[in-house]
């Protein structure tokens, strides 16, 4: 028993950092984004160390070099001069200038190859990281989306359904209200035109609106014979 409450105890803590993970996911991946561009500073700094050690260690090259040719030349001339005592002198120089030029170019190779190593590897950096922040853009991106999407169907979607259906009824309304405006216009218009012509028509001009009585008499003995 108290083994499965340990279990349940440490399966608790795992899935609350997990769920913690998961929620600020966003928030640590920018952290560790700029740590690691931070880290990719380092090395890049570490690597103009690494030249800086190795351009020095050329101009002593250099340097050494041309202290050899000269020493060889002028122990040349002392030979010819039949000077042992100095050309043994400027042997001696010329193989310590020798043995200093050799430590420097086993120093200057591995400046080299440290620093070739140290550039691949700040290269490779540079792509992950440049491939990451284009991720952390699309992540963040898409989170913002889901944000907006998550709040359409309550809020603003509601609000659009519930606009659409009063400006349907204000426009019903103001249809109908048009339709009874212009019926009243025709009506107006009709009963003007009717009173006109029965004032027309008792004042005699043009035919009556009514038969007379005498008219009707009339049509009715042109019946009974």
């Amino acid at each position: 028993m108290f083994k499965m409450i340990t279990t349940l105890i440490r399966a608790g803590t795992a899935d609350a950092e997990e769920a913690f993970t998961d929620a600020h996911a966003l928030t640590l991946l920018r952290q560790q984004l700029r740590d690691a561009a931070e880290g990719l500073e380092g090395a890049k700094r570490a690597v103009a160390v690494v030249m800086a050690y190795a351009a020095r260690e050329r101009a002593a090259a250099a340097r050494i070099a041309g202290q050899i040719a000269d020493l060889e030349s002028r122990a040349v001339a002392a030979l010819g001069q039949g000077r042992e005592d100095l050309a043994t002198e400027a042997a001696a120089a010329i193989a310590g200038l020798e043995a200093e030029a050799e430590a420097t170019a086993r120093a200057l190779a591995q400046y080299d190859t440290e620093t070739r190593r140290l550039r691949e590897t700040v290269a490779l950096a540079e792509q992950r990281l440049r491939a990451l922040q284009r991720g952390k853009q699309i992540a963040d991106a898409a989170s913002r989306t889901q944000k907006l999407r998550g709040t359409l169907p309550d809020g603003v979607t509601a609000s659009l359904t519930e606009a659409e259906a009063t400006l349907a009824r204000l426009q019903a309304r103001q249809a109908h209200a048009e339709a009874v405006e212009t019926a009243l216009a025709d009506l107006g218009l009709a009963t003007s035109a009717e009173a006109t012509v029965t004032r027309l028509a008792a004042a005699g001009c043009g035919a009556a609106l009514r038969p007379e009585a005498a008219q009707v008499l009339a049509r009715l003995r042109e019946k009974a014979l």
